[in-house]
Parts: C-alpha cells; sequence; structure tokens
C-alpha cells in the first residue's frame, strides 16, 4: 500500500521523538532561519538595551536568545507569533514575525486562531510603527499632517503583515489539496487492486465452474455411449455363434454408437479449440479465456459465477431426440416405457438439453447397476416447467452384469446442472427395490 507523505511525517516523528522534521532539508532550513533571527534580534538588542537603560550584553544575549525562537515555527507556530508580537515594542524581531505569520497561516491551526493572532500582530505593529513615526517627525521638526503618520503606520503594519498571512494561507490550501489527491490516489490504487483480485478470484471460479461443466459434457457423452457399446458388445458375443444375424445388427450398433459418440466429442473439442488456432505453450486457449470473462460477468442473483450465463454448447441433443435415446437402449436389451403427458411444446435450448441429460444419466445407470431391470421413463409438460423421470424395478438375476465401471459424479453432476437452471433433482432408492431419478425445470432457465 502506497504511504502518503502525511503518514510518512508522522512516521517519522514517531521515530524521532521531540525531533519533529520529516525530512533532513526541513530542519536545516529552520535551523538558517532561526540563527539568522537571532544574529536580526541580538543586532537589534543593542537600540533596545540604549532605550531601556540596559547593558549592551544583556540587550544582545535577550535578542538572540528570542531570535532563536524561530527554530520551533513548525512544531509551535502559535509560540513563535505570541514571541514575535510580545518583543514588537523592543523594535526587534521582524523576520520572525513574518516567517511565524506565514508558518501559522500554514499549519493546521484553526482559522479562528490565526485570524487572533495575525490581528494581535497587525495591532502591534501598527501601534508600534505609529509611536516611532511620530517621534521620528517630531525629532526632525516636520509636521506633513496629522494624517500621513496614521497612513505610514497602516502601510508599514499591513506590509509586514498581509503579505505572510495571504501567502500561508496559500500554501497550507494548496498543500492540503495535493494531500487529499494524493490519498485519493492512493485510494483508488487500492480499489484497483481490490477489483483486480476481485476479478482474478472470479476468473479463477470461472476456469474451476468450465472445467466442471466440460467433465460434465464428457461424462455425458461418453459414460452413456460407451455404455451402451459394451453392453452390445457383451451380446454380440454371446450370439455371435449361435445368431449370425443378430451378431452383425449387434455389431452396426456398436459401430453407430461409437460414431456417435465420436461425432460429439469432436464438436466439444471443436469449441475448444475455436479461436486457438496457434496456442503458445503453456498458455490458456483463448476461447477457455472467452468463456471464463463470460462467467466471470454473469453473477447471478443468488451470486453464483456464470449461473446467468447462456452455455457455450449450443449444439446438442434436446427433448426431441429422447424417443431416440430410449429406443437405443432398448436395442440394448433393456425393457423401456416411454410416457409422456401434457401438451408438447418447446422449451429453451438449457432446459430441454438438461432434461435430456437428466434421462440419459438415469438409463446410463440403469445398464450399469441394474442389469435386466425394467425402466420406466416419464416426461410431463406441465404449466411453466417440465418435469422427468426414470425409474427401474429390481435388478433381474439372471441378467449379466456388464461390469461398467462408475466414477459416482453422473449423478452430482446432474444436481448441479438442474439446480443452477433452477429446478429441482431428487434421486434415490424406490419400496419396490429400484432406483429413480427424477427433475423439475422451469420453462424460463433462471
Amino acid at each position: 500500500m502506497t504511504t502518503t507523505g502525511a503518514h510518512q511525517e508522522a512516521a517519522g516523528r514517531t521515530a524521532r521523538g521531540w525531533w519533529w522534521w520529516g525530512r533532513r532539508r526541513s530542519a536545516v532550513l529552520d535551523v538558517t532561519l532561526g540563527a539568522v533571527s537571532a544574529v536580526e534580534c541580538a543586532a537589534e538588542g543593542v537600540g533596545f538595551a540604549d532605550r531601556a537603560g540596559l547593558p549592551v550584553p544583556v540587550g544582545v544575549l535577550f535578542g538572540f536568545a528570542v531570535g532563536a525562537v524561530l527554530v520551533v515555527r513548525r512544531r509551535w507556530p502559535v509560540a513563535v507569533v505570541l514571541v514575535s508580537i510580545a518583543i514588537t515594542p523592543a523594535e526587534m524581531g521582524y523576520l520572525m514575525g513574518m516567517v511565524g505569520l506565514y508558518t501559522l497561516a500554514a499549519s493546521e491551526v484553526p482559522r479562528r486562531i490565526i485570524a487572533v493572532l495575525a490581528g494581535m500582530s497587525l495591532a502591534a505593529v501598527l501601534i508600534v510603527t505609529f509611536v516611532r513615526v511620530r517621534q521620528d517627525i517630531a525629532s526632525a521638526d516636520f509636521d506633513p499632517g496629522p494624517w500621513y503618520v496614521l497612513l505610514m503606520a497602516v502601510i508599514l503594519s499591513l506590509g509586514m503583515n498581509a503579505p505572510p498571512v495571504l501567502f500561508g494561507l496559500y500554501i497550507g490550501a494548496r498543500r492540503r489539496l495535493l494531500e487529499s489527491l494524493r490519498e485519493r490516489a492512493d485510494s483508488l490504487e487500492q480499489e484497483l487492486s481490490l477489483l483486480a483480485d476481485r476479478a482474478e478470484q472470479r476468473a479463477q471460479m470461472a476456469r474451476t465452474e468450465e472445467r466442471t461443466r466440460i467433465a460434465r459434457e464428457m461424462h455425458d457423452v461418453v459414460a452413456h455411449r460407451v455404455s451402451l457399446m459394451v453392453v452390445h458388445a457383451a451380446a454380440l458375443q454371446a450370439v455371435a455363434l449361435k445368431d449370425p444375424q443378430k451378431a452383425v445388427r449387434n455389431a452396426a450398433l456398436v459401430g453407430d454408437m461409437g460414431r456417435q459418440a465420436l461425432t460429439e466429442l469432436r464438436e466439444m473439442l471443436g469449441v475448444l479449440r475455436a479461436g486457438d488456432a496457434a496456442p503458445v505453450r503453456g498458455s490458456v486457449p483463448l476461447a477457455a479465456v472467452g468463456r471464463a470473462a463470460a462467467a466471470a460477468a454473469a453473477v447471478g442473483a443468488d451470486g453464483r459465477v456464470g449461473a446467468g450465463a447462456p452455455d457455450p454448447v449450443d449444439d446438442g441433443p434436446c427433448l426431441d431426440a429422447l424417443e431416440e435415446l430410449v429406443e437405443q437402449s432398448r436395442q440394448a436389451g433393456m425393457v423401456v416405457e416411454l410416457r409422456v403427458s401434457g401438451e408438447t411444446r418447446s422449451y429453451g435450448a438449457r432446459v430441454e438439453r438438461t432434461a435430456y441429460r437428466v434421462v440419459q444419466e438415469g438409463l446410463t445407470n440403469v445398464h450399469k447397476h441394474a442389469a435386466g431391470a425394467k425402466v420406466v421413463v416419464r416426461l410431463a409438460h406441465r404449466e411453466g416447467e417440465v418435469a422427468m423421470q426414470v425409474e427401474n424395478g429390481p435388478t433381474d438375476g439372471s441378467a449379466a452384469d456388464a461390469g461398467l465401471p462408475s466414477g459416482g459424479n453422473g449423478l452430482v453432476g446432474m444436481r448441479e446442472r438442474v439446480t443452477a437452471l433452477g429446478g429441482v433433482f431428487v434421486s434415490g432408492p424406490t419400496d419396490e427395490g429400484g432406483f429413480k431419478v427424477s427433475a423439475v425445470l422451469p420453462a424460463a432457465a433462471v
């Protein structure tokens, strides 16, 4: 964090105790001014001693001691001005009076105190000057008129007091303005740093969510297609010698499944490679950066990053491909019944794609964990929402287990997808010993 000049000066004061100067040149300047003021007052002390009937050394020492007070002008400006006012009748300390008034006006002392002390100094100089000019005119046997003495006193008093006060007020205002601008610059720098940190956090969250989304897409494509391919391959092995015609059909189905899986994977990888024709080693793909920025900017009403962002992959299976999905499972030997209720209508791309993936994940789980079980797929078009359910009965003990591995992330990914759209996802065992997966999605995605 950037430290302002005021903070540096305060730190310097704390470190040096009563040595109040923030910089060395300030100390040199004040000591020099104090020395000049001491010499001036010492010289003027000779005349003061003659007028007061004191020994000359006493007047010199008094003037030297009084003039040296100017050294503390930054620490105690009020005291310096009071001393200069006090010695005004002795006709000494002119430099100390002007420098003291300038320092007082430029300091943080309240304006009322500045006005009172400046008025006192002006009155003291006016009275002393009036008396001195009047005495000089009387001794010179010269009578210019009553107005001359007053005019000269006013001019001299204003000339010695007004310029230092006005210049000090200007310097003080300028110093405060610069300090305010410096503090604002520091504040803006801190805000920019916080915004940069927040943007980095959002970008990191967006990258994490993008990786999660890609993992879900890969799981949806690979798990279902490959599961069907494994099931068909097992059936092909079982009937290869007994029923060659059926084996040929199963082999064709396996080929179709593989081509469909490769096509969907190629589409997703093509989206990831878009805009990154010449990648630099160790760099982030441009497409991924664009999606991360879009996801970071699209913060939903509930605070989730990317919750309101559109799905980067616009192409994908929707509800109109649900019959084909069910048919693929039937061809793999599964007994599947599709029940559709309500008036069929279209929804947003994200809603239809998520509904399709829920049904796909449910069928994939049946292939993995409930071989031979009967399955009922329900799709309900309701007012303002669409509901889907995949329910299977108990596992048929006579059916051979396909031995498909499971990572346990399919249902977790479906729950994240559904809740991200403002829907409800429920999964669990049934009373009959089976398992069901159901979800309800709003017609307009949140």
